[in-house]
C-alpha cells in the first residue's frame, strides 16, 4: 500500500514540476515579446556605426559645423549669415505635429526678444521645402525654417539618430537646440528638449552671453 502511495506521489510531484516550467517559459516569452520570424532573422544585418564625422566631438565650447540649406522660401541659409551675432538653433522632428508646433510658435512668441538680445533664431527639420513653407504659414511663424532632407546638417550636429516609438526602432531628427555665441562657437547645448518652456530657458540663455 504504501509503494503505491509514493508511485502516486511521485507522479504528482513531476507533473507539478512541469506545469511550472511551462508558467515560467510563456511568463518568459511575454515579456521577451513576439519571436522574429524566420526571415526577419535571416534578412537583418547589423546597422553599420555612423561615420566618425557625425556629430563627434560637438560639444560646448566647440565650433559650430558650417551648413548652407534652402529654408521654407527657398532661399539659400548658411552660418556664415550669422556671424558676429548669436544665433540660435531648434532641430524638431517633424513640421505640423503638435510637439514642434507649440516649440515653433513659442520662439516666434519670443522672437522680438531674441532680437533685442542680438540672437537670431531657426528651425532645422529634414522635411522638403514645400512642407516647412505650409508649416509657416498655417501658424503665422516669424522664424526661419531651414530643410535638410539629406540629413547633412542634422548628422553634422548629431542630432540625426536612431529613436523609439511603441516598441519599434527608427532613425529620426532628436529633438536639440544649440545655442551659437557671437564668435561662432557652440555655448549651450539641450538634448532631449522637452517643449514646455523651453523657449524661455534658450532665451534666458541666449541674454546671458
Amino acid at each position: 500500500m504504501s509503494k503505491k502511495i509514493r508511485k502516486k506521489s511521485s507522479k504528482s510531484d513531476s507533473s507539478v514540476t512541469v506545469r511550472a516550467a511551462t508558467v515560467a517559459h510563456t511568463e518568459q516569452a511575454r515579456e521577451a515579446g513576439p519571436s522574429p520570424s524566420p526571415a526577419a532573422t535571416t534578412k537583418t544585418k547589423p546597422r553599420p556605426a555612423p561615420p566618425a564625422s557625425q556629430g563627434a566631438g560637438l560639444a560646448e565650447g566647440s565650433p559650430a559645423p558650417p551648413f548652407n540649406l534652402p529654408r521654407e522660401d527657398g532661399a539659400l541659409v548658411s552660418l556664415a549669415d550669422f556671424a558676429g551675432g548669436k544665433l540660435v538653433i531648434f532641430f524638431y522632428p517633424r513640421a505640423g505635429t503638435p510637439g514642434c508646433t507649440i516649440e515653433a510658435m513659442d520662439f516666434t512668441r519670443l522672437a522680438t526678444d531674441f532680437a533685442v538680445s542680438g540672437t537670431a533664431v531657426i528651425g532645422v527639420s529634414a522635411d522638403p521645402v514645400k512642407a516647412q513653407l505650409s508649416f509657416r504659414n498655417k501658424h503665422q511663424l516669424s522664424i526661419a525654417l531651414i530643410s535638410d532632407e539629406k540629413h547633412q546638417m542634422l548628422e553634422a550636429y548629431g542630432v540625426w539618430g536612431e529613436k523609439s516609438m511603441y516598441g519599434k526602432t527608427f532613425m529620426g531628427v532628436l529633438r536639440t537646440t544649440v545655442l551659437v555665441d557671437g564668435a561662432g562657437r557652440i555655448a549651450r547645448i539641450w538634448r532631449r528638449v522637452k517643449v514646455e518652456g523651453h523657449a524661455d530657458e534658450v532665451l534666458a540663455a541666449a541674454r546671458e552671453l
